[in-house]
């Protein structure tokens, strides 16, 4: 492992912090830049370093996908060093920012980060992605080191950044379902006179469906306030991005009216029990479907 890089950090919220903290308890130089004191006097530090990782809001309103703030940050990134995109990016979005900035190596790597567990899923990832724009052997190079500097896990793939890019929205849309059904089957089970903590406990020991994202009254990431649905920082945006994404890409008007519905459902769970409703209103603009 190379040690002797400086490595880069531009956003301390909750994912470039905890990834920072991350490589300094490991003994990397690090330079943190964020509009926050006191990273705010780092900004023109950020040049300097060897590679840079990039973990900034891509927020999702009614009016689309946003990477501007991606955009906005990139120049800092000095000619010909390694710029690694943690935030969630829309497919296509790595191949255009290469075009955009073609003196730099930018690559994307999709965070998997629990908001409860950042800092525990930082140092011990399941998985580690690198996504390239590019299949040359500058990129497939600068992935390579990437991976070796990253904390080690048992899956670790070298991918399209397109792949990359759409493995973080399959994710998150696919827990967002297992939520919304689960709170399905808990009314079911209420009118049918079944216990439903009896019957998460029996399908979550299913190893095909697994415990994770079955249980219906639960606290969000970000606050402790309990409530229904798919709620914190990456779901409810996520699973929005992807309805406009298939929406717009695929000829497909029953696949689109099933994400409509899911949708509509996650956010009456979430609006009826009062849950994230500060993140539901940054999606929706205060006007939820």
């Amino acid at each position: 492992m190379n040690k002797s890089l400086l490595v880069g950090f531009i956003g301390q919220g909750w994912i470039g912090k905890n990834y920072a903290d991350e490589f300094e308890a490991r003994g990397f130089s690090t330079v943190r830049y964020a509009l926050e004191e006191p990273y705010v006097a780092n900004k023109d530090r950020i040049k300097d370093c060897d590679l840079v990782f990039i973990a900034v809001p891509t927020p999702t309103t009614t009016k689309g996908f946003d990477d501007s703030i991606v955009r906005s940050v990139l120049p800092l990134v000095g000619a010909g060093k390694i710029a690694v995109i943690k935030s969630t990016l829309r497919p296509g979005v790595t191949e255009d920012l290469q075009s955009a900035f073609p003196d730099r190596i930018i690559l994307h790597s999709p965070e998997f980060l629990r908001e409860a567990n950042a800092a525990y899923d930082a140092a011990h990832p399941a998985r580690n992605l690198i996504g390239i724009p590019l299949d040359d052997e500058a990129h497939q190079t600068a992935a390579a080191t990437v991976l070796e500097v990253l904390p080690k896990a048992p899956y670790n793939k070298i991918m399209s950044a397109r792949t990359a890019e759409l493995v973080k929205y399959a994710g998150n849309v696919f827990l967002a379902l297992k939520v919304v059904y689960a709170n399905l089957l808990h009314d079911l089970s209420e009118v049918q006179g079944v216990s439903y903590d009896e019957l998460q406990e029996v399908l979550g020991a299913d190893p095909r469906i697994g415990p994770s994202h079955l249980s219906v009254i639960s606290a969000s990431g970000h606050t402790d306030k309990a409530g229904r649905g798919a709620g914190g920082h990456c779901l409810i945006k996520d699973l929005e991005a992807f309805r406009q994404l298939y929406a717009s890409l695929a000829a497909d008007p029953k696949g689109s009216a099933f994400l409509d519905a899911l949708v509509a459902k996650n956010n009456e769970l979430l609006t009826t029990s009062g849950k994230d409703l500060d993140l539901l209103a940054g999606v929706y603009e205060d006007k939820t479907p």
